[in-house]
């Protein structure tokens, strides 16, 4: 058991130091960060979405945005598209691919910014999403795990972590890119946060 430990502490720590030395992703992080910024900053609202641990992720950044992450400071409006009576809803009325989108349509306005958060970057729901947030004049996010997926193309801004080819892999790096992007954004609003 101690040979398994220590390969998956080791394979987490390459693919850490990975997304630390590859400065054109680490400059991505900025980007994504200045867009948080000037979504909150104009009164805009940041909407996550993604499934299974990526939905987790989604949940992580919304609670972290609106509630706190490490000091006290006024909420930012923050929410991930998780609710299960409305996922259920939409998923058996107009099918899964749409669970997302609908919920745009229903609540997500110019000036807010929608994340989709995908390990593989080819989830048709995330994918319907973003071409949703698009068409309503929201700026759009990928927090993927492979390179030249279909979701990095369809957004404005796209954070692709080096992690490899398993998902949990990817997951631990995107937790990691979120916390960062949190701190980075309470920095920025919240000067007694320095």
């Amino acid at each position: 058991m101690r040979s398994i430990i220590d390969s998956a502490l080791g394979d987490a720590a390459l693919a850490l130091d990975a997304l630390r030395r590859d400065s054109q992703i680490l400059g991505r992080i900025e980007e994504v960060a200045r867009a948080l910024v000037q979504t909150f900053k104009a009164g805009g609202t940041v909407i996550a979405a993604g499934n299974g641990g990526s939905m987790c992720d989604a949940m992580h950044l919304a609670e972290e945005l609106a509630g706190r992450f490490r000091d006290d400071r006024r909420a930012l409006p923050a929410l991930a598209i998780s609710d299960p009576g409305l996922l259920s809803c939409v998923a058996n009325d107009y099918g899964y691919e749409r669970v997302f989108a609908r919920f745009l349509e229903a609540h997500g306005r110019p000036g807010d910014l929608f994340v989709g958060i995908s390990t593989s970057g080819n989830s048709p729901n995330v994918l319907t999403a973003a071409s949703t947030a698009r068409a309503l004049g929201m700026r759009t996010v990928a927090l993927v795990g492979r390179p030249g997926s279909p979701l990095e193309a369809a957004a404005d801004m796209a954070i692709v972590t080096p992690a490899g080819r398993y998902p949990d892999r990817i997951q631990e790096l995107h937790i990691k890119v979120i916390h960062v992007l949190i701190e980075l954004v309470e920095r920025e609003l919240f000067t007694e946060s320095r």
